[in-house]
């Protein structure tokens, strides 16, 4: 007996993958985070705001002198604030000083008061003098006082340093100093009034201490250095040993 046999069965065959299309693009393979929604401005908080930052200070640049040019047209350039310079000094301001060791008044110069109006002490402290023993040689040391009221002429600073510089090799005695430095002033500048103090070291246990004062002749400063002459040294200083 025939058997009848069965149709062929036909095997699918596994279908070629194609490719991409090139205008398709992948799809995302996870969809992108939501945006946090932002509240409306009208609800937002207002932040505060950052103070700027300080620049730290700044140092002070230190300040330089004023070249003598420049000072010489300031000056020029103030003549009511600074006045003009006194004319006659020829040793104030000199950059070559002779310091004599002889006595030599002729070396004192003077200007121009400018407060005429006004009665008023000038004070010089000498606490350097020296000199010498006319007798011995040996040398003295001293602290001269000067006070004066001016008139119309003073003296001028420096050229009274040299002047007393030159009581270095002079021989006189202390009292013979005070004396002599009062008269070349009242002769150079004529004041209203001056007094001249020297209180010098001790030599051989004893110190002197000499004053010598003068007042304008016919006016009051001449009863003014009379009273004054009297009442000088009421109060005595305590001397030790100096």
């Amino acid at each position: 007996m025939n058997t009848p046999t069965p149709p062929s069965r036909k095997i699918a065959k596994p279908r070629a993958k194609r490719p991409a299309s090139p205008d398709k693009k992948p799809q995302a393979a996870a969809s992108a985070p939501e945006k946090p929604q932002t509240a409306p401005v009208s609800q937002q908080k207002p932040q505060a705001a950052k103070p700027a930052p300080v620049p730290p200070a700044a140092r002070p640049e230190p300040q330089e002198r004023t070249p003598e040019p420049q000072a010489e047209a300031l000056r020029a350039s103030r003549p009511q604030e600074m006045g003009p310079p006194p004319r006659g000094l020829t040793l104030l301001g000199s950059k070559t000083t002779v310091y004599s060791d002889r006595y030599t008044p002729a070396v004192l110069e003077t200007f121009e008061n400018r407060h005429l109006e006004n009665d008023y002490f000038v004070k010089f402290n000498c606490p350097e003098f020296t000199s010498l023993c006319p007798i011995t040689g040996q040398p003295d040391f001293a602290t001269i006082y000067i006070s004066y009221i001016p008139d119309r002429r003073m003296v001028e600073s420096k050229s009274l340093k040299l002047y007393l510089f030159g009581f270095r090799n002079h021989g006189a005695f202390h009292e013979d100093c005070v004396n002599t430095i009062m008269k070349d002033l009242v002769k150079l500048m004529a004041p209203r009034y001056i007094e001249v103090w020297g209180r010098f070291l001790p030599r051989g246990g004893l110190s002197i201490d000499p004053y010598a004062n003068y007042g304008r002749p016919s006016t009051r400063w001449e009863e003014f250095a009379r009273q004054r002459l009297l009442m000088h040294d009421l109060n005595p200083e305590r001397v030790d040993n100096r």
